[in-house]
């Protein structure tokens, strides 16, 4: 698959999930294999007015690309200034957020707030991609009704500016993440523009992930949510893909992937930030395990690497891993 001048091994995307999808997430979800990681989405804001917190979010590493960095503003100006910031930064791919619903963002007039004046959503896709050259994409929801129709007229405007895919979460921004996501709208839309199509919403599973490819002739399936504590997913979406079995993840794997999270972590934000950060990250890879509620209170107040180490280890061997 290919996205403008970018070729992507696979059909597999790690959504940008806010507070997730930083650097050593990122690391995780490549190492399984996922063909294009994602950023948070960073604030056009943040970046020109030079925060240092936001332009940490585009470090990245030769080893996790290609990387698209999603950014989110209403203003022309202002996205085409960051967007040209990104590119210099060495993005492989620039997204445009279309579909983020959280109030905050909303009530600036960023994110699914633009599929509600077309023009603007316009004049922001014409200002990037008039100062950038690598590929530009779009990530958006169906609306503000569940007919998709705004996600039709929001799409149109956008192959007719350039952009070189366009991702789609089919559900309302009223909906968050309640109810379903509506699937035939990803075919829809598939049928309706001759850029590629990227489907998201609802794979919580690798059967899941086949099935959106299968029923919708998608270009390639986003996952987020699922990816969560469990970024070994896209190993095992890709041996289903090639008609293998999926393969087994062990108690062994899980644990290591654990630990180099934590210590990837402190390397990248420093222990203080990282340790309060773990406090409620490590227990994701716990999920489905014995014991992981007492797991999870015994890492309620971690503040060294050391002693999260020591917690992981206990934990283990409360589960007789060897």
């Amino acid at each position: 698959m290919k996205i403008g001048s970018v070729t992507l091994k696979n059909k597999t995307i790690l959504a940008p999930l806010a507070g997730i999808t930083n650097l050593p997430f990122r690391l995780l979800a490549k190492e399984a294999g996922c063909a294009l990681v994602c950023s948070e989405m960073v604030s056009a804001h943040g970046l020109i007015n030079k925060s240092k917190r936001t332009e940490q979010m585009l470090d990245s590493l030769p080893e996790e690309k290609p990387l698209s960095v999603q950014i989110f503003g209403s203003q022309p100006d202002v996205m085409a200034e960051a967007a040209r910031f990104v590119e210099s930064s060495g993005a492989d791919i620039i997204d445009i957020n279309f579909g983020c619903s959280v109030r905050k963002i909303i009530k600036t007039g960023s994110g699914a707030a633009l599929m509600k004046t077309p023009e603007t959503a316009e004049a922001v896709i014409k200002a990037v991609r008039k100062v950038v050259r690598i590929p530009l994409t779009i990530k958006l929801r169906s609306g503000w009704n569940p007919t998709g129709n705004q996600a039709f007229e929001i799409s149109q405007i956008a192959e007719s500016c350039g952009v070189d895919a366009i991702t789609i979460h089919p559900r309302t921004a009223k909906q968050g993440f309640s109810g379903r996501s509506d699937w035939a709208i990803i075919a829809k839309l598939k049928k309706q523009v001759n850029v590629p199509v990227i489907g998201n919403g609802d794979i919580f599973c690798t059967d899941d992930a086949i099935a959106m490819l299968e029923q919708t002739r998608c270009d390639a399936v986003m996952i987020g949510r699922m990816a969560i504590g469990n970024p070994w997913i896209f190993s095992h979406v890709l041996a289903r893909m090639r008609g293998e079995a999926e393969p087994a993840t062990d108690l062994e794997h899980r644990f290591e992937i654990m630990t180099r999270y934590l210590q990837e972590s402190v390397k990248y934000f420093g222990e203080e930030i990282a340790c309060r950060m773990m406090r409620s990250r490590l227990c994701w890879f716990a999920k489905g395990l014995r014991n992981s509620s007492q797991f999870r209170k015994s890492i309620n107040h971690i503040s060294t690497e050391t002693e999260a180490l020591q917690r992981i280890a206990a934990y283990k061997v409360s589960l007789q891993v060897k």
